[in-house]
């Protein structure tokens, strides 16, 4: 998808936060966190003479990712990615043999495969969903019955290549719909009934593709992956339409689409909203601000700075860690994984978007570059970042407990916590409530008169070591005080004021606390005038080493 030609459409909002090889979970036994990586760009990058290392070791890129961790691909597949010269259109020229080849790489070194069914000849995103060249002038009835002959087809040839898919996703960034302008909505239409059925004519045709005892998990994806508005209006009326998925797919970039609260307050609502699992089908974020071609990048000062994390190697790092615990605390095991788009799309020359056919194509008239260089897992020259590491780590352990603050539902004395106040009226201050940014409960912090409180958990038997504490915070602010610390842990106490945001829920944490004796306290404290008012959720401790 070509995020650099509608990023600047969007509304940039600080980075906060606000809502035998078949089966259901087949490459990754059940259960398994997926970090994935779309490489559709990766044969065109070899063609034009892209190279990569590994400790100054020439070696297959996707051998790279996977022995680092990394589970699955994600391919995008075109329709017909050429003019009728049969030259290509570039940005990967995604065609089915294309696809079939980067297939039976990945299935080599043991990696799954997720399938992008575009439905489109070229780039395909909420600006453009165009009907391929030779379906441009079919009856609605003839495009149904194309659309699952094609998609159909497509399953059978894979799977006479032994790389059949084990997740398909349906449309690309279908916000806007598919195939316009039979599948669209959106900018006043709201009839999703021919979409619907486009999307279950492509879905039919994937199961009429299998035999008895296979199974494909089907996607249905969205861009901006923090607008719970955008997910709720769609997926109603989707559901409405009977279209029978299995996931919700959502990208999510951190400068363009939401902070990373609205992503986990997004993706826990509609899990359940849906009975669905959810999974991040595209993220990335830059490793650096220089440009590798020259040419111009769409991750910039700007995007750092919304994004919030240095770009830098270790700000890929600390992206992905906590993109990765905001996707694994979707309640009830329903967070799935997530794909890095394009890790591998180094800025060799020709290597672009696309060539002046494809530019023709669509009717663009933007540079041939590669926006993307500075936000691939590999640097300039193809040497793989230190931040690969990530993708093989294994998620530190809470140890507090009823962090999530959903063991009792409402009560005013939470399990694993410790109340205190200046007067015993003030007690009434501290509650958990509905909702929570994950999970249905939260702490509450809250009276209509001045109090002074504190919620808190001391741990014994602790590992001496360094330890960080988290939390996700909303803050009505007005308070003389309101903040989160670490206390009686051998060390000087350590506190963070909490920020003001009164929708957006915001994450805060302590990191490098170093507990020399064994026990921490931890907690929460308000000095807060009348109808000042704290929530917190999500709070955890962990140890770092």
């Amino acid at each position: 998808m070509k995020k650099w030609l509608k990023a600047s459409g969007m509304l940039a909002v600080a980075v906060t936060l606000m809502f035998p090889s078949f089966g259901s979970r087949t490459a990754e036994a059940a259960g398994d966190f997926i970090w994935g990586a779309d490489v559709s760009m990766l044969h065109e990058v070899e063609q034009k003479g892209g190279k990569f290392y590994e400790g100054g070791v020439q070696k297959d890129a996707l051998q790279i990712l996977s022995a680092n961790g990394m589970n699955y691909v994600r391919l995008r597949l075109w329709v017909d990615p050429y003019d009728s010269q049969g030259n290509p259109y570039g940005g990967g020229t995604n065609d089915l043999a294309t696809t079939i080849a980067l297939a039976q790489r990945a299935k080599a070194k043991g990696m799954g495969v997720m399938l992008d069914f575009q439905l489109s000849d070229f780039w395909a995103d909420p600006g453009t969903q165009t009907k391929p060249k030779a379906w441009q002038n079919l009856t609605y009835t003839q495009l149904k019955t194309t659309v699952h002959d094609y998609t159909q087809s497509v399953i059978t040839a894979m799977k006479a290549q032994n790389v059949m898919p084990a997740i398909v996703q349906m449309g690309n960034e279908t916000s806007a719909g598919v195939l316009w302008d039979d599948g669209k909505v959106g900018g006043g239409i709201d009839d999703f009934t021919q979409l619907g059925e486009l999307l279950s004519a492509g879905i039919d045709g994937v199961n009429d593709a299998l035999s008895t005892g296979e199974d494909i998990e089907i996607i249905l994806h969205l861009d901006h992956g923090g607008d719970n508005s955008l997910y709720t209006w769609w997926f109603d009326s989707i559901v409405a339409e009977g279209v029978d998925f299995d996931i919700i797919g959502l990208s999510y970039y951190p400068f363009w689409h939401g902070t990373m609260g609205e992503l986990s307050y997004n993706l826990n609502d509609i899990s359940k909203r849906y009975d669905k699992d959810v999974m991040i089908v595209e993220t990335a974020y830059g490793f650096t601000l220089d440009d590798g071609d020259g040419l111009g990048n769409v991750f910039y000062t700007t995007e750092e700075s919304v994004g919030g994390y240095p770009a830098t190697p270790a700000g890929q790092a600390a992206y992905m860690r906590d993109l990765r615990e905001i996707v694994e605390d979707v309640p009830n095991d329903r967070g799935r994984g997530i794909f890095w788009w394009e890790p591998a799309w180094l800025p060799v020359t020709g290597a672009n978007w696309g060539t002046a056919e494809g530019a023709a194509y669509n009717s663009d008239t933007g540079l041939l570059s590669n926006p993307w260089d500075n936000q691939t897992l590999f640097d300039f020259n193809g040497n793989a970042l230190s931040s690969l590491s990530v993708f093989s780590e294994t998620s530190p352990t809470n140890l507090l407990t009823n962090g999530s603050f959903e063991a009792n539902g409402y009560t005013s004395t939470p399990t694993g916590w410790s109340v205190w106040a200046n007067t015993t009226s003030n007690l009434s201050a501290i509650k958990t409530e509905q909702p929570g940014v994950t999970g249905d409960y939260k702490l509450t912090h809250w009276l209509a008169t001045a109090y002074t409180a504190s919620t808190y958990q001391t741990k014994t038997g602790l590992a001496n070591g360094t330890y960080s504490l988290t939390a996700w915070v909303l803050n009505s602010g007005g308070q003389n005080a309101a903040y989160m610390y670490a206390k009686n842990y051998g060390g000087t106490e350590l506190q963070t004021s909490l920020p003001v945001s009164t929708s957006s829920w915001m994450k805060v944490r302590i990191d490098n606390i170093q507990v020399t004796n064994g026990q921490i306290q931890i907690g929460f404290y308000s000095n807060a005038n009348a109808n000042n008012w704290l929530n917190i959720d999500n709070v955890k401790l962990y140890k770092t080493n």
